[in-house]
């Protein structure tokens, strides 16, 4: 299968590559529902040395800088109670913690997830987290910009490889609520 963005050796639809996604993206994938066929999402195998953005698009194609995504768990903290989420944000922009994000998670302070909390709530490894497999619950804030592309690049649950995941399947996504400004330059 050629891969829909960039330029992969490997490319299977997700659902054949099962064995290459963490337990919690696995069972996402294999469990399915929405109006994007899980065959639509695609896994494509990446070198985890070529990580570093750079060196990502320079290997696999330049226009996958303005078509990747990112992942951050986020906490919000209001009295003692923290609300734990993730923000799918296209990956030339940053994620606004302290205004869109508090406001939406009502909370009075909110950050970045430390490292631990990130991978130990989600079940992923750092620098792979995804939207598809997060725990129960957990709400989803997406940028409006990553849903109005035909494909995104975002991680795969491991720092190997990658899921090309049409935009439209990041609002049917559990707990999914997509948001005008969340990614900001």
């Amino acid at each position: 299968m050629r891969a829909p963005i960039g330029r992969f050796d490997t490319a299977l639809p997700a659902p054949d590559a099962l064995a290459e996604l963490t337990g919690p993206v696995a069972a996402a994938v294999r469990d399915w529902h929405g109006s994007v066929p899980a065959e639509q999402i695609v896994y494509v195998d990446t070198d985890p040395e070529w990580a570093d953005t750079a060196v990502f698009v320079e290997h696999y194609g330049q226009e996958l800088l303005e078509q990747s995504a990112n992942c951050v768990v986020v906490a919000g903290r209001r009295g003692g109670e923290t609300t734990l989420a993730a923000c799918v944000v296209l990956s030339t922009t940053r994620v606004d913690v302290n205004n869109v994000v508090r406001r939406q998670l009502g909370a009075r302070k909110a950050s970045f997830a430390s490292m631990d909390t990130a991978t130990g709530e989600t079940g992923m490894e750092y620098g792979g987290i995804t939207p598809i497999g997060l725990p129960d619950g957990w709400p989803l804030l997406v940028d409006s910009a990553v849903v109005d592309l035909p494909y995104v690049l975002v991680g795969s649950g491991r720092r190997r490889g990658k899921l090309l995941v049409p935009g439209k399947a990041f609002a049917q996504l559990p707990g999914a609520v997509v948001l005008d400004g969340l990614g900001v330059a």
